[in-house]
């Protein structure tokens, strides 16, 4: 499922980037996605290779897995102001994208890579 008029298109900075051409209000769900979820010996691989950039923790009960986000999911760029956060459904296997505050049409959707919308510390580019 995904919100009518989103899709990826290049940025100035970033490559690629989400962005929306319609009004979307807070609490809107943006996007739902199924999941492929992999092993912590999955992740050691991945990290390996450009993947590395486009997966999310996965830790359901605490475990130490990955998923890929199928979907738009992955190409949503990071910001520690974000307009959007995304949420893990580990029952379901699916992750979904939700809006924060309004956003107007021509904005980039971003998410904060760090899970809470609104959390300050570094991410890991940030961080080297």
């Amino acid at each position: 499922m995904q919100f009518k008029g989103v899709q990826v298109e290049s940025t100035k900075d970033k490559g690629r980037g989400v962005f929306t051409k319609k009004f979307i209000p807070a609490g809107t769900i943006i996007e739902v996605a199924q999941v492929i979820v992999m092993s912590a010996e999955d992740r050691k691989l991945l990290d390996q290779t450009l993947l590395h950039d486009y997966i999310f923790e996965w830790t359901p009960k605490g475990e130490k897995m990955c998923c890929m986000a199928l979907g738009n999911i992955p190409m949503y760029n990071h910001s520690y102001t974000s307009n959007c956060e995304h949420f893990m459904d580990y029952d379901n296997e699916t992750m979904f994208i939700k809006a924060v505050r309004d956003i107007e049409p021509g904005e980039e959707l971003t998410i904060n890579y760090n899970g809470d919308w609104n959390e300050t510390k570094d991410v890991w580019f940030d961080a080297r």
